[in-house]
């Protein structure tokens, strides 16, 4: 990410919301397009790997907010991908749906057995894998379903646009909100500063990383009040999170 001073402001994102994404993994263009309109139309945002290797570096680079995973891919197995995602700190809890031509109750199991919290065999009904979908990000991500958000004692209201910790207001910015709808979206996981600026301000837009550390002090101020408990964790070398766990 380019850090020059002169580049231009990220635009105004204080009325956009934030829509789950959902990472694609399938090789077949057509299911591809199908699944892509039918999840777009339903208000997620999509990305999309065609194999194995192309989903685990997608992955690496940008932690989607749900995968759907063909069992049969080039390069990779869907199995062996979740296997790989499981074994990682930062994705061992991220939701996955397997997709697959194999309906045997063997390959059910073998599949769920990998990791993954979901299995549809095809062919399948876009309404219900939109369905299914919904029903693992309400039991896994439960934030992403919700109009209210709470973490500690601070609860966001998504559709008044309020925040109160204690039970008394927060005021905060549009930035500042959206900040920390990131953050509790996602609560102890540690994000870097890249990071939160492609979240929360959008990508293909350059500012210099420190522009997060102003909002970041910013946000600090409104949530802490009368001297509450921070928070806001900087870890250093690393990026922020939001964290009530001591030490």
């Amino acid at each position: 990410m380019s850090m020059a001073t002169q580049a231009p402001s990220r635009r105004d994102a204080s009325t956009s919301s934030i829509k789950p994404r959902v990472l694609i993994v399938e090789d077949e263009t057509a299911l591809v397009e199908l699944l892509r309109y039918n999840l777009e139309q339903s208000g997620f945002r999509v990305s999309v790997a065609y194999d194995g290797e192309e989903a685990l570096a997608s992955v690496q680079d940008d932690v989607p907010d749900l995968i759907l995973l063909d069992w049969m891919l080039p390069l990779m197995s869907g199995i062996e991908v979740c296997r790989q995602l499981r074994r990682q700190t930062a994705t061992a809890n991220l939701p996955i749906i397997m997709l697959t031509a194999r309906g045997e109750e063997g390959d059910r199991v073998r599949g769920l057995d990998a990791g993954a919290d979901d299995y549809v065999s095809k062919p399948f009904s876009p309404t219900e894998l939109v369905a299914r979908i919904r029903a693992v990000l309400r039991r896994i991500r439960p934030a992403l379903a919700d109009e209210a958000l709470s973490y500690a004692d601070i609860v966001m209201d998504l559709v008044g646009h309020r925040v109160t910790r204690a039970s008394k207001p927060v005021h905060l910015g549009p930035t500042e909100f959206r900040l920390l709808r990131h953050f509790m979206e996602h609560p102890g996981r540690v994000f870097s500063r890249e990071q939160l600026l492609d979240a929360v301000w959008g990508k293909d837009v350059y500012v210099e990383a420190r522009t997060v550390d102003v909002h970041i002090r910013r946000l600090r101020i409104a949530l802490n009040g009368e001297q509450q408990v921070d928070l806001i964790r900087t870890v250093r070398a690393a990026g922020y999170a939001l964290d009530a766990t001591p030490g």
